[in-house]
């Protein structure tokens, strides 16, 4: 459970909203092949334009052995912070507080807190992470910033897909949507560690800021089991004036990484 709560904090981690359309990922037309450099252009040619974004979402966190159901409420300042909350029947639960240089959670479960970077996290989670990872996951941009790679580009499916062109134990693959070249989902996989992570997003919300999920399935995959979480984002707003309150509890007793 302690785990659970630390990957559910980290990767999700009545205001006016504004005019929508609702988008899925269904294809109608014929797919003409195209080039990974132009298919990532045309990613990145989708408009982001938002300084803070508060969104109010439901959770599902399901194993082999348990389901949990929560709400979450994440705050983002573009580029410089993240806050979200867990809650269960209005207590919090769980609530991280996540920074370029940082990440520190607690969990109420148990009574702990962590404070350290990414490097640690990432080695007791078991999978890469940094800030930007987080925060594109959370408004359904690729994870890595695909000018600094290079990718192979195939069709499948109707969909754009891009490997990444460096061999080595980490591989990376992102289907795009040809109607507009959002994503649709994003796969990693550690072949040595037989441990897969799969980032889908069935259904967007094309607002005039940003072009967002409307909700996220991640579907991950090791040798100790199979893990979904489901989020699905009931309210959005955009560039309002944030607090990112975050305080550890007293007594809570610290978790060391080595």
């Amino acid at each position: 459970m302690k785990k659970y709560l630390a990957f559910l904090v980290v990767i999700l981690l009545v205001s006016c909203k504004p005019k929508a359309i609702v988008t899925s990922a269904t294809i109608t037309e014929p797919v003409d092949y195209m080039k990974a450099t132009k298919i990532i252009d045309s990613h990145y040619s989708n408009k982001n334009d938002f300084s803070t974004l508060y969104i109010k979402a439901s959770a599902r966190y399901a194993d082999e052995k348990q389901a949990q159901n929560v709400s979450a409420e994440i705050r983002i300042k573009k580029d410089q912070q993240i806050l979200v909350s867990l809650r269960f029947l209005g207590i919090t639960m769980a609530k991280a507080s996540i920074t370029p240089a940082s990440v520190s959670y607690y969990e109420k479960i148990k009574g702990t807190y962590f404070e350290g970077d990414f490097s640690s996290l990432s080695q007791w989670l078991g999978t890469d992470l940094d800030y930007s990872k987080i925060q594109n996951m959370l408004v359904g941009e690729a994870l890595d910033d695909l000018n600094k790679g290079k990718y192979t580009e195939t069709l499948l499916d109707n969909l754009y897909r891009l490997d990444d062109a460096k061999s080595g134990n980490t591989q990376k693959s992102f289907y795009f949507n040809p109607n507009d070249f959002t994503v649709n989902k994003q796969e990693v996989t550690q072949t040595t560690e037989s441990r897969t992570i799969q980032i889908a997003y069935p259904e967007r919300v094309a607002y005039k800021e940003a072009n967002l999920p409307s909700n996220i399935e991640i579907r991950t995959q090791q040798p100790k089991g199979k893990s979904e979480i489901n989020l699905n984002y009931n309210s959005v707003s955009f560039n309002e004036e944030l607090s990112f309150p975050y305080s550890v509890p007293d007594g809570y007793k610290r978790i060391i990484i080595k």
